[in-house]
């Protein structure tokens, strides 16, 4: 179920992504939803919470929008907190609302081939099966510290 994806293709997407769009983030802070959502923002990552139940309040410094066309400014990414049988309307209004948009995320356990192909079709990347939180972690250095050999060499300490 899990695809594979180079350390140098995901460094790549997550150097240049500025603005994630987070689809099923929870304003619990025990949810993994929340504490990827909060990594990334601290990380200095724009995140734009979206959750139709809390629309209207604030998470992260950001006002928490219930759709994706909610959102006027750019995004480059969208990483998607649903069960994998609700990808595919999130994965369309992503295509519709964002022109720029580079990549499309969907969180450990969550795979749709058919919507990935939809996203490939229209030029926009997809990763399945991961989370940005661990793999930033992972390939930029933090997993080491913890004494997690994470495959990469570096001269950091």
């Amino acid at each position: 179920m899990s695809e594979e994806y180079s350390d140098a293709y995901l460094r790549k997407v997550l150097t240049r992504t500025k603005t994630i769009a987070v689809v099923g983030v929870s304003m619990n802070p025990i949810r993994p939803s929340y504490y990827v959502a909060r990594y990334l923002a601290l990380k200095g990552f724009t995140v734009i919470p979206i959750n139709p139940g809390h629309a209207g309040k604030m998470l992260f410094g950001q006002l928490v929008r219930g759709y994706l066309s909610e959102i006027e400014d750019p995004v480059d990414m969208v990483d998607i907190f649903r069960r994998s049988e609700h990808v595919p309307p999130v994965v369309e209004e992503a295509l519709e609302t964002f022109s720029g948009l580079q990549t499309i995320w969907m969180q450990i356990g969550v795979v749709h081939e058919e919507a990935a192909q939809m996203a490939r079709e229209r030029g926009v990347e997809v990763i399945m099966n991961r989370c940005p939180k661990i793999e930033n972690q992972r390939l930029f250095g933090e997993l080491r510290m913890g004494g997690f050999n994470t495959g990469v060499i570096s001269s950091k300490l």
